[in-house]
């Protein structure tokens, strides 16, 4: 499971069927050893699913690109180049509001490390690229008052924070894309943080604000118990190996 997408239900969306769930089960162990473009194809139907699915058995689904899918709503709206905005705002001298195409128009950087769940999967050498967090906060000028920044995202519902100083760091991304693709819908995408050094809960999907506060606020999942400060292989009782 991806914490960063947990399980939930509003009500939205139809329930997946058992016969789907058992056949998908069937059809993501076979693919374990298929070919990489049915990896690929199971991937991207899982993630459809998963979209729709207030249960969260898919989570539990086998495939070959690693990930497990899962959100803290049932239904999470699609954005795309022509309607997905991201804020900067909070104790900042020039708050900003970036589209698609602002974003891709910056520096990008691109980072190859273990992707590592605080429930222990982990997904090797997955090269994710996008804007070094630091640089926007850089063009929206941090206020004095600034101890920390916190990340809000468009299904409504999930939020994350860093420190100042984590947030500065070169392998945290607003990452546009994974695996050298534009990042697809069931990933985060259009826009999703990436926290190289810390699980992967720490990397909200469907990014929609920055926010620089004067403290760290904790996040979803650290509300219910998972460590503020989520550094692999050094929190939530873990001894992962680091992935950064």
């Amino acid at each position: 499971m991806d914490p960063n997408t947990g399980a939930g239900s509003d009500g939205h969306g139809a329930p997946v069927g058992r016969r789907l769930v058992l056949g998908m089960l069937g059809l993501g162990a076979g693919a374990m050893a298929a070919a990489p473009w049915l990896q690929g194809r199971l991937e991207t139907a899982l993630g459809a699913v998963a979209d729709k699915d207030p249960t969260g058995v898919t989570g539990l689904l086998p495939n070959g690109g690693g990930f497990r899918y899962y959100s803290v709503t049932s239904s999470v709206p699609h954005k795309d180049a022509g309607n997905y905005r991201l804020t900067v705002d909070g104790l900042v001298d020039k708050p900003a509001e970036y589209r698609l195409a602002d974003l891709r128009a910056l520096p990008q950087t691109r980072l190859v490390r273990d992707v590592q769940c605080v429930t222990g999967w982990r997904v090797p050498e997955t090269p994710f690229e996008g804007v070094r967090l630091s640089t926007l906060l850089d063009a929206a000028g941090v206020g004095p008052r600034a101890k920390a920044v916190r990340f809000t995202c468009f299904d409504g519902a999930y939020s994350e924070s860093l420190t100042l100083d984590q947030a500065r760091r070169a392998d945290v991304l607003v990452a546009l894309k994974l695996r050298d693709k534009p990042l697809g819908h069931s990933h985060g995408g259009p826009v999703r943080l990436y926290v190289a050094p810390m699980y992967f809960y720490k990397s909200a999907k469907w990014l929609s604000g920055i926010t620089v506060t004067d403290e760290v606020r904790p996040g979803y999942w650290e509300d219910r118990g998972y460590d503020v400060d989520a550094w692999v292989g050094k929190s939530n009782g873990r001894d992962d190996d680091p992935t950064a």
